[in-house]
C-alpha cells in the first residue's frame, strides 16, 4: 500500500500519512493530522483541506472518501465514513462508520453522525446525535467553496516559504 500523491500539495512537516492513501491535486495538509489508511483506503479529493488535529482512519468495511473542495475543521474524525463535495465538516466533530455525507453539506461544529447515517446534499447538521436542521440550503457550495478558496492561499503561502517555522524537536 503506497501513498498516492497527485499533484501540487501542501504536507505539514508534522502530519502523519500511512498506507492507502490517495490525495489529489491542491489538497492541504495542515499540523498534526493523521491520515491512517492501514486497513482500508483514504481518497482525499481535490482542493480540500484537512486541518489542524484532524483524525481520519477506517475499519477493512469502511474506506474514507473525501470529495472535492472539502473543509474538515480543527479537531474533526472521520472514522470509515463518505464526505461529498463542498461540504465544511465543523471542528470537533465526528463522523463514523458508513456514514454518508451528501455534496453541499454543513456538519456543525461538534456534532456526532452516527454509524451508517445518509445525509441528503445541501443539508446542514448539528447536535449529538446530529440533527439535520436545514435542507436544500443553495448557498452551501457557495459558502464551501469560499473557504476552501481561503485555505488555498494559504497552501500557496506555506508553499512559497512565506512562513518560518519553529520546532523543538
Amino acid at each position: 500500500m503506497e501513498i498516492d500523491i497527485r499533484g501540487k500539495v501542501y504536507i505539514d512537516p508534522t502530519a502523519v500519512i500511512i498506507g492507502n492513501v490517495i490525495i489529489e491535486e491542491g489538497v492541504s495538509i495542515w499540523p498534526y493530522a493523521v491520515l491512517r489508511g492501514d486497513l482500508n483506503a483514504i481518497r482525499v479529493g481535490a482542493g480540500s483541506n484537512i486541518q489542524e488535529h484532524v483524525t481520519i482512519h477506517g475499519d477493512e468495511d469502511s474506506p474514507n472518501i473525501i470529495g472535492k473542495n472539502v473543509s474538515i475543521g480543527h479537531g474533526v474524525v472521520i472514522h470509515g465514513a463518505s464526505i461529498g463535495d463542498y461540504c465544511i465538516i465543523g471542528m470537533h466533530s465526528t463522523i463514523l462508520n458508513g456514514a454518508i455525507i451528501g455534496d453541499e453539506c454543513i456538519i456543525g461544529a461538534g456534532a456526532l453522525i452516527t454509524a451508517g447515517t445518509k445525509i441528503p446534499p445541501k443539508s446542514i447538521v448539528v447536535g449529538v446525535p446530529g440533527k439535520i436542521i436545514k435542507q436544500d440550503d443553495p448557498g452551501i457550495k457557495e459558502r464551501a467553496a469560499r473557504n476552501a478558496e481561503e485555505y488555498h492561499k494559504l497552501r500557496d503561502s506555506y508553499l512559497a516559504g512565506k512562513y518560518t517555522r519553529y520546532t523543538t524537536h
